[in-house]
């Protein structure tokens, strides 16, 4: 995962490459790509063209993003980025993650996700986006359908129809569901982005 340079915020180029990254980054570093960049963070894994899929299907799920259909830049903050990279690296048996060390510290791996973080509690409905329907919060981590009880992604395992599913039968729950119109894994992101800037200005304060 690239990112550009300062002064050219929130492009990210999201690819793979079977050889060595910083080939990979020499090359792209031509007329095709029209700014400076650099390597942000990397995820090397053995199944790197089905993660580089899902990673590109998710954020053209949560918003149109793309700077084109067929091309492999995103306008998303690249901390965003390496969110949903981490999502889907903690599925997988074999992935190892990389942040550059002249970027900024990478975020602590975050706890699961519960409920109770966007503010949602037992009695709540969130809606399933890929069918539209809506499933009833049942607990901090689970949701109630038909009389079963569900975490969030096992009912996307269970749920998603053919032609969303993915080769791993692995899914982020929080990115398929959403409240009042926000999927779940925005609106934790704008929690945690709240409380940052709270605490900031707490600490400024001082």
């Amino acid at each position: 995962m690239e990112e550009q340079k300062k002064g050219y915020v929130d492009w990210v180029k999201i690819g793979k490459s079977s050889r060595p990254v910083d080939i990979r980054s020499k090359e792209l570093d031509n007329t095709a790509v029209p700014l400076p960049f650099q390597i942000y963070a990397t995820l090397k894994t053995s199944k790197y063209s089905e993660v580089e899929k899902l990673i590109h299907n998710t954020i053209d799920r949560l918003s149109d993003l793309r700077i084109r259909q067929n091309r492999e830049f995103f306008n998303i903050p690249p901390s965003d980025a390496l969110e949903i990279m981490r999502g889907f690296a903690s599925l997988l048996d074999d992935a190892e993650i990389t942040v550059c060390n002249d970027n900024p510290p990478a975020p602590t791996t975050r706890p699961n996700f519960k409920f109770h973080m966007i503010g949602l509690r037992a009695g709540d409905f969130v809606t399933f986006d890929p069918l539209g329907i809506e499933v009833k919060v049942a607990s901090d981590d689970r949701v109630e359908y038909e009389d079963r009880l569900y975490s969030l992604s096992s009912f996307a395992g269970n749920f998603m129809p053919e032609e969303q599913q993915n080769k791993s039968g692995s899914y982020q729950g929080p990115i398929y569901f959403s409240y009042k119109g926000k999927t779940l894994f925005r609106l934790r992101n704008e929690m945690d982005c709240g409380k940052s800037s709270a605490e900031s200005e707490e600490n400024s304060g001082d």
